[in-house]
């Protein structure tokens, strides 16, 4: 029995209302409700869906929530799925950037600031740690995350990163493609082939075409075409998107490092996608705030997620079989890590650690966090406090 649009608006709100964790505890929050508690799919159907969303750029856990949406609902249940578990989030971030200019000046507050990108710090290292372990597991994709990370910091552009993405794609697919792939286990398909036709062009003319279009970067037009490249170029999502966005939107007249490693440790505390750290970014872009940059950001960061989604809804079952596609992924995932690395120590590091007391907190920040496990919710307010109390 197929659900309403309402009713798959519904379950995902209640989501996004308590999601805390990251894409990865995410996609098991997915899978206890929709597979377990109420059997919207089968266990197979669900992997091969995280699987599909794991293969494209974007948001891979926002992008597993669309395409059980658009299971039960169609296009509008996708689009469902999609507002109910982004709104909590979306909203928060909102006002933090709403509040973040009429605090930043007050020394108790630049001390509370200082406290959260500490924590930032311990946040990416560990993310870094983490996806280094399951991305580089071999020499060659460990020389091109080095390799990736010295380009990014000796020629920082956001060309050099679509750069770095394109020959990475190349370098994994010569590398990697003779490797077993295993048999398709569904035949399902789900989407009209003619609505992905469309969908895919509107993908391609939004990367390549949009650009042609923006005459003033510092317009609604030209926030939304910097944050809907950052969805398109990015796979993984969450910790991954931090590189591009901070190459897209942090600069002069733009978003302030202060400002992006603020909104990037916020991002960690509240539920939903990280991916909501794009509303906080526009809406602080140039100083002040602007919501009609904030909602263009959150929209153009999701918008490729969605087309690209459309487009490959009924081919999917072929798509995560094809070996010299996941070869290809293979080196953009170990790309992919080294420029988190790059983006770990410009501009994480950079603005953030001042002296040995900063690393030493930020040591502690590492230790509670991964050693003692605390849950992220309670790091947040608790730097926060310890830099109030010592800046």
């Amino acid at each position: 029995m197929k659900s309403s649009v309402f009713e798959v608006f519904w379950r995902f709100l209640v989501l996004g209302l308590y999601a805390f964790g990251g894409p990865t505890a995410h996609i098991g929050y997915f899978r206890k409700e929709f597979v377990e508690k109420r059997a919207w799919l089968s266990d197979q159907d669900y992997a091969d869906t995280v699987a599909l969303c794991q293969m494209l750029p974007g948001p891979a856990s926002s992008q597993t929530g669309m395409s059980i949406g658009y299971g039960r609902a169609g296009f509008l249940g996708a689009i469902a799925a999609f507002i109910g578990f982004t709104l909590p989030s979306a909203v928060i971030m909102v006002l933090l950037a709403l509040g973040y200019e009429q605090v930043s000046g007050m020394p108790a507050a630049m001390g509370v600031l200082q406290g959260v990108k500490l924590f930032a710090v311990a946040v990416v290292a560990d993310a870094l740690i983490n996806m280094g372990k399951s991305l580089c597991p071999d020499r060659p994709r460990v020389t091109l995350a080095i390799v990736a990370a010295g380009f990014m910091l000796l020629l920082p552009h956001v060309f050099t990163q679509v750069g770095i993405v394109l020959g990475a794609a190349v370098i994994g697919y010569l590398v990697y493609r003779n490797q077993p792939v295993q048999a398709p286990t569904s035949t399902q398909h789900i989407g009209g082939k003619t609505t992905a036709l469309v969908c895919g062009v509107l993908f391609l003319a939004g990367l390549f075409a949009l650009p042609l279009f923006v005459t003033d970067g510092n317009s609604v037009l030209g926030i939304f075409d910097s944050f809907y490249r950052a969805g398109a170029l990015v796979f993984g999502g969450g910790h991954v998107v931090l590189p591009m966005l901070q190459a897209e939107v942090v600069h002069a007249g733009g978003v302030s490092p202060e400002a992006f490693i603020v909104g990037y440790s916020a991002a960690q505390a509240v539920p939903g996608p990280m991916f909501t750290l794009a509303p906080f970014l526009g809406g602080t872009y140039g100083g002040g705030f602007n919501l009609s940059y904030a909602l263009a950001a959150l929209f153009g960061i999701f918008a490729p997620s969605f087309l690209l989604l459309a487009a490959a809804w009924p081919f999917w079952s072929r798509l995560k079989t094809m070996p010299k596609l996941r070869a290809a992924i293979n080196g953009i995932n170990a790309a992919v890590v080294g420029l988190l690395l790059a983006a770990f120590y410009n501009p994480v590091v950079t603005f953030a650690i001042k002296d040995a007391q900063d690393v030493a907190l930020a040591l502690l920040a590492y230790l509670l966090m991964v050693t003692w496990k605390l849950p992220i919710a309670l790091m947040v307010p608790l730097f926060a406090g310890i830099g109030f109390l010592l800046y």
